[in-house]
């Protein structure tokens, strides 16, 4: 039996509740779309130094094949999912970047691999060949950020990792791939976490799930073994992020300015845990991922596994189509998506969400003057100062900006949600942001 109430209490200051709107896809099995006749793969699909194309045009590539690379320990190469033919290397659109550069690969539909997969026991590899792998595989955090996975998992020396928190929040509205990855994929996501704590030695081991996923605990409880344990957690937003894990969880504060490592913690997605078990015992490199698409646009809504490359009008065409004409198509979640102007628009391996939204569903409110109801202060879970900030930025009063530490919003949106005067906090504040870096 779990404790409700014991739930209620494992949260963190601030935040929002929203409405979940998952009923569309949480209760469908995950379907696998076919590779399309042609992929855009683009060569920049992390935080960190972009890649440099190792292909050009008319050059054969196979399944799992380098495409594109760089040297700088910040960066994660990017693989072919598909074989066939180069047939341009060239800017194409892409869902973060606008435009970027990218790879066209003409599907052969063969689907002829690279090598024979390798498979391997990873209680016989060192902490360094996995790490190896990991980098190898082109990983990056599944849950959106797309951060190098082997970055975070090469510790700095003087850091001690004692915890390591598993993120099953996926608190956005709409998202549910993450909740049927661990009811469906169960085993291979546990063994990706047993892999990721034999790299950093910890000591404690939490699986951290919101309240509105017990399906996916019952699913969890049946294989984890000691020390791995499960912490089910309010629902609430942001409740997904790493701060606020570490403070509902362990009751712990990471510092302005400062990372999770410099508490001795560090947190991993379940998407990228199921990414490197198929890195480290199959030998697959990432090349698609699961994304949920959906919103009431969408005649069939549901979680799917993509090739990286595939374009979201090949992913509609798949889905029946729409019922009617989107107002708004959002790639991620409701609250931290980016919107899309084109269905060309490629999936990449930080693609969690596609929504595909109504005209009610996506209006856009007018402006009005700030009423000083400190909603938004008490919203943010990191103590700032949302409207501080924006009058700053609105008056370009630069000099006071460092002040209020703009940079430590993670972006979440919970300041903008619960405005009554409709003010874009959130985007002030990414301007700050941006501003207070071009000054270092």
């Amino acid at each position: 039996m779990y404790n409700y109430t014991a739930m209620l209490s494992n949260t963190f200051r601030g935040g929002v509740c929203l409405a979940e709107e998952k009923e569309l896809t949480v209760g469908k099995k995950t379907k696998e779309i076919p590779a399309p006749k042609e992929l855009i793969v683009p060569l920049c699909q992390h935080i960190g130094s972009p890649n440099e194309s190792i292909v050009k045009e008319g050059d054969a590539v196979r399944v799992g094949q380098v495409l594109g690379d760089a040297k700088a320990f910040v960066s994660a190469p990017v693989h072919s999912p598909i074989s066939g033919t180069v047939k341009s290397v060239q800017n194409f659109f892409h869902p973060v970047f606008g435009k970027s550069p990218a790879v066209l690969i003409e599907n052969d539909e063969k689907h002829e691999p690279l090598s024979t997969s390798v498979k391997n026991d990873p209680a016989r590899l060192s902490k360094e060949e996995i790490i190896t792998i990991v980098r190898n595989a082109g990983i990056v955090g599944m849950g959106g950020a797309a951060f190098p996975t082997h970055v975070k998992l090469k510790v700095p020396e003087g850091k001690i990792i004692d915890t390591l928190i598993i993120n099953g929040a996926e608190c956005e509205p709409y998202l549910t791939g993450d909740h049927r990855l661990m009811i469906e994929k169960t085993k291979e996501v546990i063994d990706g976490v047993n892999i990721v704590s034999r790299v950093l030695g910890a000591k404690k081991v939490i699986i951290a799930v919101e309240s509105n996923k017990l399906s996916a605990v019952f699913a969890m409880k049946k294989v984890i073994k000691p020390p791995l344990k499960i912490e089910v957690l309010k629902t609430k937003y942001p409740q997904g992020g790493e701060k606020q894990l570490i403070k509902a969880i362990l009751k712990k504060e990471v510092p302005p300015g400062k990372l999770p490592l410099d508490v001795g913690v560090l947190v991993q997605n379940v998407g990228t845990c199921f990414a490197i078990q198929n890195a480290v015992c199959d030998g697959k490199p990432l090349t698609e991922r699961c994304v949920t698409f959906t919103g009431s646009c969408l005649k069939e809504p549901g979680n799917y596994i993509v090739k990286v490359g595939t374009r979201l009008r090949d992913v509609i065409d798949y889905c029946g189509g729409f019922l009617t004409p989107p107002a708004k198509i959002i790639s991620g979640g409701p609250m931290m998506g980016v919107s899309q102007y084109t269905l060309d628009v490629p999936v990449v391996k930080g693609t969690t969400g596609v929504l595909f939204l109504s005209e009610k569903e996506a209006a856009i409110c007018e402006e009005m003057p700030c009423i000083k109801c400190a909603k938004c202060v008490d919203s943010c879970p990191l103590r700032l100062l949302p409207t501080d900030i924006m009058r700053m930025v609105k008056y370009s009063k630069w000099e006071y900006l460092k002040e209020l530490h703009p940079s430590d919003c993670v972006e979440c949106g919970a300041c903008s949600y619960v405005c009554p005067s409709k003010i874009p906090l959130t985007q002030y504040i990414k301007l700050g942001k941006i501003k207070e870096l071009n000054k270092r």
